[in-house]
């Protein structure tokens, strides 16, 4: 049993082991394809498609600013003495309704005057902080920026404002114009990619302020510099302004997959974050069901070996206790038998005997008709005998032509046994033999030596009285 029990456990681990071997080595194999995948491929592809929107979207606001920039018109307005304000407020006013745009402005650097379509908004100043960005812009004599700011000429909504210097013929300072865009616009290209690819997009500048992100909380407030995971791979990010740049990085206990594409007409890093565990979200799900089903599969198998092994183990325990050739019980079943009834004997009085059969002129039959005949012979004859038997009684095959019966009762229980059956074989048209039995009963003491000598010697005195015929130990 414990063999067995054994060999069950080892199979378990084993079937276990391979199943979850093979499952983990599938998932890692899914997970590494699906990572390699997402930043060879599909990260670059979904910032590509967002960059191409994003870059279309911004473009013509800049082309338009560079144009008002470089207008003749505007200039000219601006160096007669910003005369007739309502010319300057039609012009911006044409250009914003020609192109959509949520505002079009021109902000003066003679006059300080912020005019807008519906004609000047205001004075700048640079203690007003929403002036901010119009000094820190024209002190870094960049011929253009883009800057996120409400729209005070909008109502306050968030702003994507493209400005560009304008300049006399000398280079000297006139103002900046330029056109702002709805941050609503760009806002829905991101939510677009979340939706559609299940990837959080955003845009940074060189310094890694998130400009534009779909949490506006955000916009102008944090720094990608100090953000968990971010921090870790932001100067690789920062430095990139050729190719897309992919990298990885860890935050908040998951694994995140990153693409960054910097755009150069706005000096913009435009990022693509996939959460790995999102991604990963079919190859688990298949992992989980190959567990399961691996573990179904080992129940089934288990099960079949332990009924296989049960089987054989039963057949060959019954190998182990039993004559091949008679089906009777071996010496090993007839030891463990006797040692039974002699402990049930020595505890509760239960009386057993031991009944021996020797055939009578076998080795004539085997002479004459062969061994084959004589195996046949022998088999005949423990059927005839197991027919005689109760359930609680052994036949046990003691060698060559003896059998030994282990019976509960005296010995005048074994010499009616004998009789029984000495009827049984002469009745029998395939036993050619009649057989001498000798009986002994079981005494204080006895091992199963010292019982089956006084048996055999009644037995061979049986014999030697002509055969056929049933002689008791006590007789003697």
């Amino acid at each position: 049993m414990q063999l067995k029990t054994r060999l069950i456990s080892a199979l378990a681990a084993i079937l276990i082991t391979v199943f979850l071997a093979t499952s983990i080595i599938n998932y890692v194999v899914t997970r590494n394809a699906v990572r390699d995948d997402l930043l060879r491929s599909a990260l670059p592809l979904t910032g590509k498609n967002i960059y191409s929107e994003i870059h279309s979207a911004l473009m013509r606001p800049l082309l338009v600013s560079s144009a008002m920039a470089n207008d003749t018109f505007l200039r000219d307005w601006v160096t007669g003495g910003e005369q007739n304000e309502d010319a300057v407020r039609r012009y911006l006013s044409r250009i914003k309704k020609e192109y959509g745009f949520l505002s079009t402005f021109f902000v003066s650097a003679v006059t300080d005057r912020y005019y807008t379509p519906d004609g000047i908004l205001k004075k700048i100043g640079p203690r007003d902080p929403h002036d901010v960005w119009f000094y820190a812009f024209t002190r870094y004599k960049e011929p253009y920026d883009l800057d996120i700011d409400v729209n005070q000429a909008a109502g306050n909504t968030m702003t994507v404002f493209v400005n560009f210097r304008l300049e006399d013929d000398r280079g000297r300072l006139l103002g900046v114009t330029g056109a702002g865009i709805a941050l609503d616009k760009a806002l829905e290209l991101l939510d677009e990619a979340q939706r559609t690819y299940l990837r959080q997009a955003f845009l940074i500048d060189q310094d890694g302020l998130i400009q534009i992100h779909p949490d506006t909380s955000l916009v102008e407030k944090a720094y990608i510099t100090e953000m968990d995971g971010l921090r870790d791979i932001a100067p690789d990010i920062l430095a990139g302004q050729g190719d897309a740049v992919s990298l990885q990085y860890d935050a908040g206990g998951r694994h995140y997959l990153l693409t960054s594409r910097y755009i150069p007409e706005f000096k913009w890093h435009l990022l693509v974050v996939q959460d790995e565990m999102t991604a990963l979200r079919t190859a688990r799900g298949n992992f989980m069901r190959t567990l399961a089903m691996g573990f179904v599969s080992t129940l089934v198998i288990l099960a079949l070996c332990v009924l296989a092994v049960n089987k054989y183990q039963a057949r060959i325990e019954h190998l182990a206790r039993t004559d091949p050739l008679t089906g009777a019980a071996n010496r090993r079943e007839l030891e463990e038998r006797f040692d039974l009834a002699a402990y049930r004997a020595s505890r509760d009085g239960i009386p057993f005997s031991i009944l021996i059969i020797d055939l009578d002129g076998f080795k004539e039959v085997n002479d004459r008709l062969g061994h084959l005949a004589g195996d046949e012979v022998l088999a005949s004859m423990a059927r005839v005998i197991r027919g005689r038997l109760r359930p609680t009684d052994l036949l046990a095959r003691w060698g060559g032509d003896e059998f030994i019966i282990l019976l509960d009762g005296n010995e005048e229980s074994a010499r009616a046994l004998a009789r029984r059956i000495s009827a049984a074989v002469c009745a029998a048209p395939d036993i050619p033999v009649g057989f001498s039995s000798g009986v002994a009963a079981y005494r204080d003491g006895d091992d199963l030596t010292s019982l089956t000598r006084r048996a055999d010697n009644a037995m061979y005195q049986a014999k030697a009285q002509g055969g056929d015929c049933v002689m008791a130990a006590e007789d003697l």
